[in-house]
């Protein structure tokens, strides 16, 4: 059998990762959609981490959360319309634009954390807590 008819007759879609991956991040947004209306989950990324970090330039906060720069500050402008956080020159260097969160957005982001719990925990209803620490650490190398 040459490698074309072989990787035809083997190859079902249902057993790929990257399919599999894509119905859970599917079922993921879903989930986050109802329960999170108010924002998406790229700007819930950046609200969680703002309270963590507090002040952070925004080029760092979009390496900390996995966005180039361009979607950084389209999400930050969505953020900062909504009130929910601020963006201020940098007094070290005024090249850099640093953002925090407002007041009315610490209040929401510390909502938002707790509803992200539960949104997680219905996303991963059907494991145990082993097989979701094991999914995580599974995903973490790749």
């Amino acid at each position: 059998m040459d490698i074309e008819n072989r990787e035809r007759s083997t190859y079902r879609l249902e057993d790929q990762i990257g399919f599999k991956l894509r119905l859970a991040n599917q079922k993921h947004l879903e989930v986050f959609a109802r329960m999170m209306p108010d924002v998406t989950p790229t700007q819930f990324a950046v609200l969680a981490k703002l309270m963590d970090e507090d002040t952070i330039s925004q080029n760092q906060l979009g390496r900390l959360v996995g966005m180039d720069a361009a979607t950084t500050k389209g999400v930050v402008d969505r953020l900062r319309a909504k009130g929910l956080v601020r963006r201020s020159k940098s007094t070290s260097d005024m090249r850099r634009l640093d953002i925090s969160l407002t007041p009315e957005g610490r209040n929401f982001a510390a909502q938002a954390i707790e509803t992200a719990h539960r949104i997680s925990e219905v996303t991963a209803a059907n494991l145990t807590r082993r097989e979701m620490e094991r999914l995580l650490e599974l995903l973490d190398k790749l």
